[in-house]
């Protein structure tokens, strides 16, 4: 049986932005509620109070208020090492045959050289590897026979070290890209380890994102 408290909850957290701004208490719950209520009633089937929303609605932001300010802040507040690189290449190739063994070869290339980023991810169709742009004659060398799909240049790396905290607080990366979002970064690649995760952006966004990371430290105080 559907309550009045379930369908608000369905519905704040349907809305991820809307759901931040209820923790954060920046939000009228009254002119919220009123927002709401035309939806909730043919939810319902039924006639709803203004006031039995506003409550609802409190409850709920008294709740997400401990979930994410006392559990997320904790893991954010120690955050470690933040590393900025720059000028990067990002490709993307269509798995095959042939694809492994050419990576191996190119990480071979790679270790003799210094100073040199790479990182690399597999899904089920297609390979991404993300590295320095000096290494683009490597890749056009060796990737030759591959199909390419996508290629970005000019971009820049942010790889943030989590406290060991991160892997069992969840919400944490929900959190640290919403806020990035927030600010119209866009991301064009993610990649990440069991305490530590690497953002792809812009060159041109960089300086954006590096203080959004930077400030994630004080965002609850």
């Amino acid at each position: 049986m559907k309550t009045i408290s379930s369908v608000v909850e369905h519905y704040i957290k349907s809305k991820p932005f809307l759901l931040s701004s209820l923790s954060q208490g920046i939000i009228n719950l009254t002119s919220l509620a009123r927002i709401m209520m035309p939806e909730l009633e043919a939810h319902l089937g039924k006639d709803v109070k203004q006031g039995a929303i506003v409550m609802s609605l409190k409850r709920l932001s008294e709740e997400l208020d401990f979930k994410i300010n006392y559990k997320i802040s904790k893991v954010l507040k120690n955050i470690g090492e933040i590393t900025v690189r720059s000028s990067l290449t990002d490709y993307t190739f269509v798995i095959s045959d042939t694809l492994l063994d050419n990576q191996a070869k190119l990480l071979s290339e790679i270790n003799r050289l210094q100073d040199i980023f790479y990182t690399s991810s597999r899904g089920v169709n297609e390979t991404n590897i993300v590295t320095s742009a000096s290494v683009e004659p490597i890749i056009d060398a060796l990737f030759k026979g591959e199909k390419l799909t996508h290629k970005i240049d000019n971009l820049s790396s942010i790889t943030v070290k989590l406290p060991q905290e991160n892997i069992s607080t969840p919400g944490v990366y929900y959190y640290i890209f919403q806020r990035l979002a927030w600010e119209g970064v866009i991301i064009h690649e993610v990649i990440s380890t069991t305490n530590e995760f690497t953002i792809i952006v812009s060159d041109e966004q960089i300086d954006v994102a590096f203080k959004v990371i930077k400030d994630l430290k004080n965002v609850f105080d």
